[in-house]
């Protein structure tokens, strides 16, 4: 399997990514959401066992675009995805800690490895997308920080970035499978 042929595989199988985009932001938006009506502490335990629930939901959503939610075996760029979720874990350590200290910054920093975490989906699926994608996440993040955003603030509108762009891909893939059936 060639490179193109391996993004070529992963964007047939997850569409995209648009299904795990659409799910990550229903998350962000319903923990920011949380964190309006509830506390802090629930909004990220929204945030937390939601974000758990990204990758199962995200394959049966692609499952529902008929895709086969699943790469092919020896799949090179798997390694990549699986290798880029280690940015998660690392980002959550750092944004648990800032709970401690300086709790505004959680969404914040969330965003950020998220952001990272979509330019090398550019890679994974072969989409620049993903590039305009992460980078939007990334000034939102540092906005965050910079401005002293509410709590909230930046869950809400990561949420709503994230569902922006998963419409975005879908329309993307839909024009992509109109231009291969001509």
């Amino acid at each position: 399997m060639n490179f193109k042929e391996a993004q070529e595989d992963m964007r047939s199988a997850y569409y995209g990514g648009a299904p795990g985009a659409l799910i990550s932001g229903l998350v962000w938006l319903t923990a920011g959401i949380t964190a309006v009506m509830s506390t802090t502490q629930m909004s990220v335990l929204v945030f937390f066992f939601g974000g758990m629930l990204i990758h199962p939901l995200g394959i049966l959503l692609s499952k529902a675009f008929k895709c086969s939610g699943k790469h092919s075996k020896g799949n090179p760029l798997s390694n990549l995805a699986m290798e880029s979720t280690v940015l998660l874990f690392i980002g959550l350590f750092i944004a648990y800690l800032s709970l401690q200290f300086k709790p505004i910054w959680f969404f914040s920093i969330m965003i950020l490895i998220i952001g990272a975490r979509y330019l090398i989906f550019a890679t994974i699926y072969g989409m620049r997308l993903y590039w305009v994608f992460g980078a939007a996440l990334l000034v939102t993040g540092i906005g965050g920080i910079l401005f002293s955003q509410q709590f909230a603030c930046i869950g809400i509108l990561g949420g709503i970035l994230e569902i922006l762009f998963a419409f975005l891909i879908v329309y993307f893939e839909k024009r992509r499978a109109q231009n291969l059936l001509r």
